[in-house]
């Protein structure tokens, strides 16, 4: 997965992510953002799984939600979660590539210790 860090004209923070991986940037950009405890609970629950503490750790959001286990990263736009039949195979097949994206443990964890450093938060 790349990224791009980027600071808009007003000052707020931005990411941009590869293809395919689109839900992730939204994701950091409307859940957890600047949010010192979300992050530090995120850092912490990577840790424990890392350490095999945890099997899984889950976060939903308002509109975006993620599942970490030490094999994978899911992030999900909620509105997936709600079943309707009469969509299936539907024109928006197509979107819903960018409303779901994965990716492994430590490229996340990499993702969000450099956000960190983009955002000034120090970690330690």
């Amino acid at each position: 997965m790349e990224y791009q860090f980027v600071k808009g004209l007003t000052g707020e923070y931005r990411i941009k992510c590869s293809m395919g991986h689109e839900v992730i940037a939204r994701w950091l950009e409307q859940e957890i953002y600047t949010d010192k405890v979300r992050i530090a609970s995120l850092l912490e629950a990577i840790e424990k799984i890392k350490s095999e503490e945890s099997q899984e750790y889950s976060l939903l959001g308002k509109e975006i939600s993620i599942v970490i286990r030490r094999d994978e990263v899911t992030v999900q736009e909620n509105s997936l979660d709600q079943d309707d039949d009469s969509l299936q195979e539907s024109e928006f097949d197509f979107y819903d590539c960018e409303s779901d994206a994965g990716c492994g443990l430590e490229d996340f964890e990499q993702l969000i210790q450099s956000w960190c450093e983009f955002i000034r938060y120090n970690i330690k």
